[in-house]
């Protein structure tokens, strides 16, 4: 496990025509991906495989196509635009299912670049922010090279590390990136008491990032002994944590512990989940299985969408054709949810878009994929109420979703619905 001086020294074990996972979030090893740019004139045909990643994403710019690929996982906005099908393309797969790929050989990985917390006394070092699908892709590839930052958080679960595990490393000390929460306006909060309605005292909680989470989380100051098992969190979890609301007291597995499989927020997040024995981040396959996730009680899984037609189809990930996201952990918390005894699968979204574009639509756009399908839903919820699709007829399910699409759009999805049946 040599030690280097530098990253340009620790990333000379990359190869050409290797695969080489890189780490994602707010975990991106950016002194080691700026290494290997740097490194673009000696490598040809490298895959770089990741989750979304963090920062300008200079190793898809064109004029590195002789030497590098990637393969998204997620597509983030660093990538959206870059986005061909060709040289920069996109993986559909559940997340849960994103680490068997790896253990499986079936997407065969040959190094791994990573960053990761400093030794502690005995040795151990953390995956910090992402554990994700990060823990298979360190237990699989035969080379690790690791970017070792102190301002990385020591985080407890399956991302400690013994630091014979890595093959190279080097050190430097860099601020984490920071996701500072989204101001929210009047129909976010709209939407977020309309969702606090639906959970209930002793809930376990799955809830993204963004402005519709942080309104729900902003309306559950009165509810007692939530719970959270979730893929991440960010900093709208910190009030409830830091006030007792969330204190995993009734959860079935894990009871006392907050789960998840990777956080983004600001340092103050960071901070929180550093050494926080209450806090455990896990493997993305465990934390992700529907199994698993049933077994909590009054599974509350709070995710959005693009939009919804009206036969309760959810397009998440794209725009019409244009992948704009991934499939990521929405179906198995919608199915984890709907097992779960008292659980509630809830879908979140705006009536329309910011540009005056209806997201409750009488049919999904040309291209568009079906992230979560009308047998899976049960919760629809806009600024303008709830509808429980749970066990309704398709004209029951386009009745109540017309009912809470915005009012200047509810006349023309009626006649929509009636000129289609």
């Amino acid at each position: 496990m040599p030690r280097h001086d530098s990253a340009h020294d620790a990333v000379l074990a990359v190869q050409s025509g290797q695969r080489v996972f890189v780490h994602g979030g707010v975990a991106t090893p950016h002194g080691l991906l700026d290494a290997l740019v740097a490194q673009a004139d000696r490598l040809r045909d490298v895959e770089l495989i990741h989750l979304h990643t963090t920062g300008p994403a200079t190793y898809a710019d064109p004029k590195y196509a002789d030497s590098f690929r990637v393969a998204n996982l997620f597509v983030g906005g660093n990538l959206r635009g870059r986005l061909d099908h060709d040289r920069v393309d996109y993986l559909p797969a559940f997340l849960s299912e994103i680490p068997a790929l790896f253990r499986s050989g079936r997407r065969r990985l040959d190094v791994a670049l990573i960053q990761v917390s400093p030794p502690d006394r005995h040795g151990f070092v953390s995956l910090g922010t992402s554990v994700d699908v990060a823990h298979a892709a360190v237990e699989v590839a035969p080379v690790v090279i690791a970017q070792v930052n102190p301002r990385m958080p020591r985080i407890h679960g399956d991302g400690i590390l013994r630091l014979e595990q890595i093959h190279h490393w080097y050190e430097e000390t860099a601020e984490l990136p920071e996701h500072p929460p989204e101001p929210l306006g009047e129909v976010e909060r709209a939407i977020g008491r309309n969702v606090a309605g639906l959970v209930e005292d002793g809930a376990t909680l799955q809830m993204g990032i963004g402005a519709i989470p942080n309104a729900v989380l902003a309306e559950l100051g009165r509810h007692r002994h939530l719970g959270v098992h979730t893929e991440m969190f960010s900093d709208g979890l910190l009030p409830l944590l830091e006030s007792g609301v969330v204190d995993n007291q009734h959860k079935t597995i894990h009871p006392g512990r907050t789960i998840s499989g990777f956080v983004m927020g600001t340092r103050a997040l960071y901070d929180y989940v550093d050494d926080n024995p209450t806090v455990m981040q896990l493997d993305i396959a465990y934390v992700n299985r529907v199994d698993v996730i049933a077994r909590n009680p009054k599974v509350t899984a709070i995710n959005s969408a693009v939009e919804v037609d009206l036969t309760g189809q959810v397009c998440a990930d794209s725009i019409g054709e244009r992948i704009i996201s991934g499939v990521g952990g929405q179906m198995d918390f919608i199915r984890g949810a709907a097992l779960s005894k008292g659980g509630k699968p809830i879908i979140a979204l705006p009536s329309r878009t910011s540009r005056g574009q209806a997201r409750i639509v009488s049919r999904l756009r040309h291209g568009a994929g079906v992230v979560t399908t009308r047998a899976h839903v049960h919760y629809v919820v806009t600024e303008h109420g709830v509808a429980d699709l749970y066990g309704k007829t398709l004209a029951e399910r386009a009745r109540a979703l017309i009912a809470i699409a915005d009012p200047d759009d509810r006349e023309d999805l009626a006649r929509a619905w009636r000129e289609a049946r």
